[in-house]
């Protein structure tokens, strides 16, 4: 499971990687030919401004079909034309009020003049200049980097979100699968084991002995139970919670370390929550066992059952050696354990059974190392 969980964040990792590194390459290119465009433009309005000089001048030879061909040319670069000696402005390429004209042109000369330096036409009593402004291709070109990053991050969190939602459908298959093939596999050995107490009853063994090897039986029957309804909605029926924790408390405290002490605070009123009452004893039982082995055999689990209103809540506080703040979500990964044996699917498939099937929340509410730590866990309370 280690392996399979550092597989994929390398993988997401690896994916982000070159989402980014396309992202860039895309900036990259457009700023690249936005600044091609942008250069191309300015020597067309050079080129412009240059046959309007020669159309002012005297020359003889002036090719008067080719400058004018020029100058009609531009069709798509907005343009201002400003006559300093008559203080006239004239455009091409821009849309032009109704009313005051001259104003608009000379703050619209000042806005152009912002983005590009004015191209100024000095000849004999002649003094005029151009501002121009993009073409409407060059701030198309310069948005599209922008939109293609918007549209590639909504691409990256949908992608994203896809590949986490079907890695945790492939986990959920896996425990799924995991906990049925376990109690099938359970199953045989359970029904030979009633078998074997029925054969002894005939032979008149210990009734005291015959009692315990029911109750573990019975027992094995009730885990098998908890794992075939893994996976499956459980029927759900109205608990005192108080009852629920008791009778795991009770049958805990024959089967683990003589020096830890175990105390269950209830408020007087039962409170009743609708629970599957296997899985939640299951919950409580892991927790505890956990809390066990945190607090190495000896120490105190306290169990306090409050009233929040439409909500009741069970904090299981232990006296261990803590858990650190940055594994408090950790923790409940299929596969996260800091033992030497086992799967780490207890808080996994406990986190589970407390949020898919009965809508409620598990979570690490405090914990302070070399102090213990205390798990909470919050149900819907019934009337």
């Amino acid at each position: 499971m280690k392996l399979f969980e550092n597989n994929r964040n390398v993988f997401k990792y690896l994916f982000i990687a070159i989402a980014v590194i396309i992202a860039l390459a895309s900036v990259v290119v457009s700023d690249y030919l936005v600044k091609n465009l942008s250069e191309e433009e300015r020597n067309k309005m050079e080129i412009w401004a240059e046959a309007t000089k020669e159309m002012a001048t005297d020359t003889v030879n002036l090719n008067v079909n080719l400058l004018l061909k020029i100058l009609t040319s531009n069709k798509t670069i907005p343009v201002i034309h400003y006559d300093k000696k008559s203080n006239l402005y004239t455009s091409a390429n821009i849309e032009l009020p109704e009313s005051n004209e001259q104003e608009f042109l000379k703050n619209r000369a000042e806005d152009f003049k912002k983005k590009h330096e004015p191209i100024i036409i000095e000849i004999e009593d002649f003094d005029q200049y151009v501002y121009y402004d993009d073409s409407y291709t060059l701030k198309q070109l310069q948005l599209y980097p922008y939109i293609q990053l918007g549209v590639l991050f909504i691409f990256m969190i949908t992608a994203f979100f896809a590949l986490f939602s079907t890695m945790k459908m492939e986990q959920d298959r896996l425990w799924v699968g995991l906990s049925k093939e376990t109690a099938h596999q359970l199953g045989t050995p359970i029904s030979s084991l009633l078998a074997w107490i029925e054969y002894l009853k005939l032979k008149e063994t210990d009734p005291s002995t015959l009692l315990d090897m029911e109750k573990d039986v019975n027992r094995l029957q009730m885990i098998t139970d908890r794992f075939s309804k893994i996976g499956s909605a459980p029927t759900l029926e109205k608990k005192n919670i108080a009852d629920v924790i008791q009778q795991s408390i009770a049958y805990l405290e024959k089967r683990i370390s003589k020096k830890v002490d175990f105390e269950l605070q209830a408020p007087g009123t039962p409170l009743f929550t609708e629970i599957s009452e296997p899985l939640v004893s299951w919950v409580i039982e892991n927790l505890t066992k956990n809390a066990v082995d945190a607090m190495g055999g000896q120490g105190k689990i306290t169990y306090t059952i409050s009233d929040k209103g439409n909500i009741l809540s069970v904090d299981i506080r232990d006296t261990g050696k803590g858990i650190p703040k940055s594994k408090f979500k950790t923790i409940f990964n299929p596969g996260y354990t800091t033992k030497s044996r086992g799967w780490g699917l207890g808080l996994s498939l406990g986190k589970r059974i407390i949020e898919s099937y009965h809508k409620g929340r598990i979570y690490v509410k405090s914990s302070e190392m070399g102090a213990g730590t205390t798990f909470c866990i919050e149900l819907k309370k019934s009337n």
